[in-house]
Order: C-alpha cells, then structure tokens, then sequence
C-alpha cells in the first residue's frame, strides 16, 4: 500500500504542475480561444487532481473508491486549433514543446503506475489518467508538428 501512495501522491504533483502549466499559458496569451483551451486544460487537470485526493482518503481509510464517477478521457479532436494566433508562433510552439514534454511524462508516470502497483482502484485509474494524458499528448503532438513545419517555412528551413 506504501508504494500505491506514493504514486498517488507523485501524481498529485504533477498533475498541480500541469494545471500551473496551463493556467500561466492561458495568462500569457492574446487569443481568446487559445485562452479558453489553456484553461480547459487547466480543469480538467485539476479535476485529475480531485481524482487522485479521493482515491489516497479512500485507500488511507479504507473504504470504497468510486470510479465510476470519473469522466471518460477527451476525444483527440476536442480542441480545434484551426483559428490559431499565429502572430507569436514562437511563443505558441514553446508552450506546445512543453505541454508535448509534460503530457508525454505524465503518460508514461501512469503507464508505469498502472503496471506496479496492486490495488485495484488505484491501477484503474492510472490507466484512465494514462490513457487521458495521452489524448493531450496527441493533441499537441499532431498541432506541433503543423506549427514547427509553418515555423520553418517562416525561417527559410524548408528546402522550398
């Protein structure tokens, strides 16, 4: 039980990092929809973090743990980023290089906990947050790659 809480509590962290993460990106962008993307970010996040306080109470007193009030992990294509504020691309591709980084750390952290840990709860969740960090991470992943292609042909990188 001592290993489960300590992912638990690892979690927390990171899934706080991520929510900061994402509530200083809303905070330092003009584009409104940008804006309210950060900030959904930023709950749903926050929401995990929720997740995770009630499953170490449950665990540390010994009751029930209920997963079916957890939310199903978004769809890749919740966010549209179609109307991007391309006017500071290099500020927009930095915040996606670092949401690619924390998203993609938190999906393996999940993956890991998952595989190691024994109580049951605590396993399926991890896998629930596992499986959710990685629809952000492809969500930035597949926008990234359209913004650093546009920043390159910006820069005079691309062979065109």
């Amino acid at each position: 039980m001592s290993k489960t809480l300590t992912y638990i509590k690892q979690a927390i962290i990171s899934e706080i990092e991520g929510y900061e993460f994402y509530r200083m990106a809303a905070n330092g962008t003009r584009d409104v929809k940008m804006k309210e993307t950060y900030l959904e970010l930023a709950e749903e996040e926050r929401k995990h973090v929720v997740w995770l306080q009630d499953l170490h109470k449950s665990i540390d007193s010994d009751s029930a743990f209920d997963l079916m009030a957890i939310e199903a992990p978004p769809s890749p294509e919740i966010f549209k980023w179609d109307k991007l504020d391309r006017e500071e691309p290099k500020t927009v591709l930095s915040i996606f290089g670092i949401a690619l980084q924390l998203e993609k750390a938190s999906f393996e952290f999940y993956k890991k906990a998952s595989e190691e840990v024994e109580e049951s709860s605590a396993k399926e969740l991890f896998k629930i947050l596992e499986v959710w960090e990685k629809a952000h991470f492809d969500i930035f992943n597949k926008e990234y790659d359209l913004l650093q292609k546009d920043w390159w042909s910006k820069q005079g990188f691309a062979p065109f």
